[in-house]
């Protein structure tokens, strides 16, 4: 018999629901503040990471010392490095959420039910937000500073390799809080893998859980709670070599999409190309070559490709988080959009072609959460979308997908105003709505 998630996870320590209803009470006063106080906080944190720079960066060495001591993967130590350009991105994405207009009581429909009955849908924040991340330290802000925005509270559950940048990271956040007049328990940092599983049983508290990691990780979640999950699976994108592909764009979005940030999940995986276009396929792999990318390829692409290992049954399928990329040939483009739909993970595809019907094709028939023509896989950012920053990317399609930035914290409500209506009073033989569409 299967388990609930409170057998699963055992009771949760009383300091630990403590402080989860000391954020969901904060968000209550979140949602309502003043837009232009939200975003005195937001630039209230711009003003910790420019102030506290030394102290942040020190804080991150000595995160990168412990980390490469006990053997943490590249990827990894890739992902848990902040730096000055990396900080001076988190600023850039704070400011573009404190110039956003305030999503909070968007009116997104106004309709006239009837005279004096006016119904209004509008934006309103999700609520308590748990979102659990390794290695990313930049992460702390950039959820931050979307809860602020969005007048959520947020739980920032980081991974231990991360320790000491998400504590100065977190205290940044509740720091510009208080000083903007707002209950810095919005936002909680959650330390240690034994707090996690029990924030999992608190559905009455907590109304949404985003967990950033592994396919494992997501699915292991979404199997221990009641709680709504929003996740993504794998990040395996393709880029696809179309028989019309500029050879030199396909060189730079081939060594972008690889090489930019390897552990990204917005890296491309795979690498397939039509076989018309395969003379140009030497001129790709040296480039990568030359970039130490490991590549490893079928029978037709390795023709071309002197240096490149057999692809095995995985390689095409398989989130690599490196320098590595899987090369394989399609005799077409129906094969290749049959072969993401087989073996992508619906993350990001992109297509190099100067065909426009063949770019229409792709960008109308690949359905993944973010879908390029002539453009690197990498630009599936929420920073680089103009969302600010992100919270997680989605792959799934309810809610929100893709990069989820603002629009995916918040739900809406509906608010009715009336004279004393009464719904009795409509109906066959009776009164009838007028349902007329007002300008929102």
């Amino acid at each position: 018999m299967s388990r609930t998630p409170n057998e699963r996870s055992g009771p949760a320590p009383s300091d630990l629901v403590t402080r989860v209803r000391a954020a969901k009470s904060a968000q209550t006063k979140l949602r309502v503040a003043p837009a232009a106080t939200r975003t005195r906080a937001l630039e209230r944190v711009g003003d910790f990471l420019t102030r506290e720079r030394s102290r942040i960066l020190y804080a991150n060495g000595l995160d990168l010392r412990r980390a490469e001591l006990e053997g943490l993967a590249a990827p990894l130590l890739s992902r848990l490095r902040l730096t000055e350009s990396k900080l001076q991105v988190l600023q850039e994405g704070l400011a573009q959420l404190a110039r956003s207009e305030d999503p909070i009581g968007r009116v997104l429909i106004r309709r006239e039910l009837d005279r004096g009955l006016e119904l209004e849908q509008v934006q309103s924040p999700i609520g308590v937000v748990l979102v659990a991340f390794e290695s990313r330290p930049d992460a702390v802000i950039q959820i931050g500073g979307l809860a602020l925005r969005s007048g959520n509270a947020v739980l920032l559950k980081g991974g231990a390799e991360a320790l000491e940048s998400n504590r100065i990271l977190v205290e940044g956040l509740r720091w510009a809080l208080a000083e903007s007049g707002l209950d810095s328990a919005a936002i909680q940092g959650i330390e240690g893998r034994e707090a996690f599983m029990p924030l999992l049983a608190m559905d009455g508290l907590i109304d949404l859980v985003i967990p950033r990691g592994s396919n494992a990780f997501v699915q292991l979640v979404q199997r221990s709670t009641r709680i709504p999950v929003l996740g993504h699976a794998e990040g395996i994108c393709t880029l696809y070599v179309d028989r019309a592909a500029d050879p030199a764009t396909a060189i730079r979005l081939a060594l972008d999409g690889k090489c930019d940030s390897p552990s990204a999940c917005n890296a491309t995986e795979t690498l397939l190309i039509h076989r018309d276009a395969l003379p140009a396929l030497a001129s790709i792999g040296a480039a990568l070559h030359a970039r130490g990318v490991r590549m490893r390829a079928d029978e037709a692409a390795r023709a071309h490709l002197p240096y490149a290992e057999a692809a095995g049954e995985a390689d095409g399928a398989t989130e690599y988080g490196d320098l590595i990329l899987a090369i394989r040939v399609v005799d077409s483009l129906d094969q290749a959009l049959a072969w993401i739909a087989t073996h992508g993970s619906a993350h990001t595809d992109a297509i190099v072609s100067e065909d426009p019907e063949a770019c229409a094709r792709f960008l109308a028939e690949v359905d993944s959460a973010s879908v390029f023509a002539n453009a690197s896989t990498r630009f599936a950012d929420g920073y680089r979308f103009g969302l600010g920053a992100e919270v997680g990317i989605s792959t799934g399609r309810i809610h929100a997908r893709g990069p989820v930035g603002i629009a995916g914290l918040l739900t809406t409500r509906y608010l009715l105003r009336g004279h004393g209506h009464i719904a009795s009073d409509y109906g066959p033989g009776k009164r009838a709505f007028l349902h007329r569409e007002l300008e929102p």
